[in-house]
């Protein structure tokens, strides 16, 4: 049965409210609409599907120009959603500020300066839209997951990680140089993209950022702009990249990083735990401290599932923390999965990919919402967590949603009821 805006859950309703100086009153009330439709949408995330699940008499060419042409800002949105996480974080990080401090051992000098670290993790995900030729900024890319080129869209933007807190980052629609070219439009690369969330990106008062990167990213220009923040940086690195072998004499040469891999003997990796909820799995890992090219002074970590298993299998990071152990390493490299596993959210929980707009300004407005969306969910998930003492997922904060819209709808139509409305007007209210 379609859920009135009126049975919207008082914490999804006070979210909203702070976005209301984003929107006219008009675009507010379809600003709410695909939030409560987002939430309570069990079908293929079309705008037709989604407006099923909302009874309020919206229709589907308003809401497409409401994600299309109307005059709100995606920017102004998600720079407000970054603000109030800005603020919900501060007092957080002043408490582990204290408690740094007084864990802190007693020795003579000036004592070590406490640090809360929050993690700026930036990737792309493809969405597949096989049948979207009339699509604007429709590409052929490489699908990761399916391990084939497909046609689609690309979804760049990033997640911050703090005190068990995320919050995802501004969206962009990446386009290929050739398809810009065919819509008129600029061109920017997927770096350019990243580079401009990096650049823009404001971390909450008093925390250092470590910037979380894959192969792709992992470049000079990235590395650069994040080192001028004083940030760090971590990911995963090609096996063709340079790093820089002395040897016994103090020669110095450049070998490729499979190179030296292949050349390592199996006692010179040391057994290892990859961080994972599960306890995590078993690595062998070699760490080595030099330069790779194009990226400066590195620790290098070079991992195999076994001591014997073949070079194909190996895998590549570099870190700007040369000093780190190589336990402290991996748990900040396990932490970039927490952008997968955003993707996936995106996609199986919220319909990232089930859309049906046509426009390029469309599709970002509508992911923007989407993640939008995403913040509200780690923010009940950060507060069912706290209140349980028990691990919650953004999927079982949207059913304890769907379940208080449920009581509300039932609520609202004994209230109807008793106060003398009819079946057939209420079925022409809630079926229009």
């Amino acid at each position: 049965m379609p859920t009135p805006i009126i049975c919207v859950a008082d914490p999804l309703r006070h979210f909203a409210e702070a976005f209301r100086g984003c929107f006219t009153k008009r675009q507010w009330k379809y600003f709410v609409t695909v939030l409560l439709a987002l939430v309570q949408c069990e079908a293929r995330h079309t705008l037709t599907a989604l407006l099923r699940t909302v009874g309020e008499p919206v229709s589907l060419s308003g809401l497409s120009r409401f994600l299309s042409r109307a005059s709100w800002s995606p920017e102004a949105v998600a720079a407000l959603g970054l603000t109030r996480f800005r603020h919900q974080m501060a007092p957080a990080v002043a408490v582990e500020h204290q408690r740094q401090r007084a864990q802190r051992p007693h020795r003579p000098g000036r004592p070590t300066a406490t640090q809360v670290t929050g993690y700026l993790i930036v990737d792309d995900s493809v969405h597949e839209k096989p049948k979207g030729n009339a699509m604007a900024g429709l590409g052929r890319h490489f699908s990761p997951t399916d391990h084939r080129i497909v046609t689609g869209h690309v979804l760049v933007t990033g997640l911050y990680r703090l005190l068990g807190r995320r919050c995802p980052l501004p969206v962009s629609l990446y386009r290929q140089e050739a398809v810009c070219r065919r819509e008129g439009v600029p061109f920017a690369s997927k770096v350019d993209l990243a580079l401009a969330l990096i650049e823009q990106f404001e971390p909450v008062p008093d925390t250092h950022t470590h910037l979380l990167i894959d192969s792709w990213y992992h470049n000079r220009k990235l590395s650069r702009a994040a080192r001028q923040r004083g940030w760090d940086v971590s990911g995963g690195v090609k096996g063709n990249r340079m790093l820089r072998q002395v040897d016994g004499e103090g020669n110095r040469t450049w070998v490729r990083l499979a190179a030296y891999a292949a050349q390592l003997p199996p006692e010179q990796f040391e057994e290892a735990r990859w961080p994972g909820a599960d306890g995590g799995r078993r690595v062998y890992v070699h760490a080595v401290r030099t330069r790779v090219k194009g990226l400066g002074a590195r620790q290098v970590l070079i991992t195999l599932p076994e001591r014997n298993a073949p070079l194909s299998q190996a895998r590549y990071f570099a870190s700007t923390r040369c000093e780190a152990s190589i336990e402290e390493l991996l748990q900040v490299l396990s932490y970039r999965w927490a952008v997968e596993v955003l993707f996936e959210d995106y996609k199986d929980l919220l319909g990232s990919d089930q859309y049906q707009v046509t426009s390029a300004a469309a599709l970002v407005r509508y992911w923007t919402l989407i993640a939008c969306l995403a913040s509200f969910l780690d923010e009940q998930r950060a507060q069912q967590e706290e209140a349980s003492g028990i691990p919650i997922t953004w999927g079982e904060v949207r059913r304890d949603l769907q379940r208080q819209h449920c009581r509300n709808l039932l609520t609202w139509l004994e209230h109807q009821f008793r106060t003398g409305a009819t079946v057939e007007a209420l079925y022409e209210r809630l079926a229009a």
